[in-house]
């Protein structure tokens, strides 16, 4: 499978020596892979919001085991599609490196905040953390090129290859129900070197295969955990539907123009799945067994029309910029009634409607207050660059760079210490 996949999508920013004759013999993108899963901003996921926060049960997802099941669902779709399962499995493990504490919650301060440095987006900050803030390598000028990834492998990371002022306007909502206010790209000004040689060779501004499979692993996954996790929190009764508040949920966060019949056609196919619930959720073992056994069908009906409609398109090959990912519009609107449910049930709540508005004071209070005190409110590393930084505008990347790396309990702890609340 490798030999799809020409030197220059092996190729590294700095070009790296062979290791030593006696450490293991990996190829590239599986040391991509493992380059992802030993970085920090890994671990730190583990603390960061998914839907509900990670101190809310201990049952519930947080940004780490998402990422770890969207990966695999990635490599399972990669492996059935004939992309190479490294690639995309490396990408979806990456793919919310970049989010901020609190989720879509806290990215959206932090794009408001940082409109001087050319905004905050959530994927534009992990092509910075993966060529940059993550060191593991340098370069000839002394600049950190961060874990120095193959140009196949960061190219699958960027779920929005352009830059802002080529992004669409913004409208709908994120997975965790918080409005679109900010424009969706995937890399800042001062970071368009790399993406310059990361799409060198492409034409347009399309995402590459693998790229879309993580894509379409991520939409699965949450689509489908976001349910499962309503349910197992006591929020979530699938037996007992109120489907004009699913309906009304639907259309106004994922598809406005979804008609009555149609939605309603979705859920009654649903009711008619073998692992569909006939009786509410009971926390026993058998319970969490047919709730498990629901989730896997649902993932197998998604990935598995995806991949039927994919090989009907065409005879591939199916790798980085050579062909598309088919995602059935049936599937997409089956995704989106799951969403909706979870939008109802679980994401429009007033109490975590008046969580999330502590959660932007909170982030709103650390980037203003580390603005003003400069090094000394920030780590040793973020400190340096601060001192190092040209003019305002660079200062407050560098601020932006501090806060988006915190954990939902360090940015708690840290506004505690910083402010005296």
């Amino acid at each position: 499978m490798e030999n799809l996949y020409d030197e220059r999508s092996r190729a590294r920013l700095v070009p790296e020596p062979p290791k030593r004759v006696d450490a293991p013999v990996r190829l590239a993108f599986e040391r991509d892979r493992a380059r992802v899963v030993h970085a920090a901003s890994t671990r730190r996921l583990a603390a960061k919001t998914q839907v509900m926060g990670p101190q809310a049960d201990d049952f519930v997802r947080n940004r780490l085991t998402h990422s770890l099941e969207v990966a695999q669902v990635a490599r399972d779709v990669a492996r059935a599609v004939g992309c190479h399962p490294d690639i995309a499995e490396t990408a979806a493990l990456a793919h919310d490196l970049g989010h901020p504490p609190f989720g879509h919650n806290g990215e959206r301060v932090l794009d408001e905040l940082a409109e001087a440095c050319g905004g905050f987006e959530g994927n534009a900050q992990t092509l910075r953390l993966l060529t940059r803030l993550e060191s593991k390598t340098f370069d000839a000028d002394g600049r950190s090129v961060g874990l120095n990834l193959t140009r196949a492998t960061l190219d699958a990371c960027t779920k929005y290859p352009w830059r802002r002022g080529e992004a669409e306007a913004p409208g709908g909502v994120h997975g965790d129900g918080t409005p679109r206010t900010g424009r969706k790209f995937g890399v800042y000004e001062d970071d368009l070197a790399v993406f310059t040689w990361m799409r060198e060779g492409v034409q347009g501004r399309g995402k590459c295969f693998e790229a879309q499979v993580m894509d379409l692993a991520d939409d699965v996954a949450y689509s489908v955990h976001d349910v499962e996790d309503g349910i197992v929190a006591g929020k979530i009764d699938l037996t007992r539907l109120d489907r004009d508040a699913v309906r009304d949920s639907v259309r106004a966060w994922y598809l406005p123009s979804a008609e009555d019949a149609r939605l309603d056609a979705v859920l009654d196919d649903f009711a008619q799945m073998d692992s569909w619930p006939v009786r509410p959720y009971d926390r026993s073992r058998r319970g969490l067994a047919s709730l498990k056994n629901l989730t896997s069908d649902l993932v197998g009906r998604f990935c598995g029309a995806v991949q039927a409609a994919t090989f009907a398109s065409g005879p591939g090959p199916f790798v980085r910029h050579e062909a598309r990912l088919v995602v059935p519009e049936g599937i997409e609107v089956e995704m989106a009634v799951l969403k909706g449910i979870a939008a109802h049930y679980v994401m429009s709540t007033a109490e975590r409607v008046a969580l999330m508005e502590r959660q932007r004071d909170l982030v709103h209070d650390l980037v203003v207050v580390m603005g003003e005190r400069g090094p000394d409110a920030l780590d040793p590393d973020f400190a340096d660059d601060f001192r190092q930084a040209d003019d305002d505008a660079a200062r407050l990347r560098v601020v932006i760079d501090q806060v988006a790396s915190l954990t939902d309990s360090s940015a708690v702890s840290r506004h505690a210490v910083l402010t005296g609340r």
